[in-house]
């Protein structure tokens, strides 16, 4: 696996377990929200998407740094 796919990846985990951290502790201090298989299908339209921006935004991000 190439390393930049590999970081999009794990950016996309990154970004699924804070929503679900955060869901939970919406959870914890309000009333009880929504289901746990609702809550998993979130994390995963979040992984996709934040892998996706992760990916596209990597090489934009590395030019921006050299210059």
């Amino acid at each position: 696996m190439r390393p930049r796919t590999k970081a999009s990846l794990l950016w996309g985990a990154v970004g699924a377990l804070a929503f679900l951290v955060l869901a939970q502790g919406y959870e914890l201090v309000a009333a009880p929200g929504i289901s746990l298989l609702v809550k998993l299908a979130i994390a995963a339209i979040v992984w996709i998407v934040a892998s996706g921006a992760s990916y596209l935004f990597e090489r934009w991000l590395a030019r921006s740094e050299r210059s």
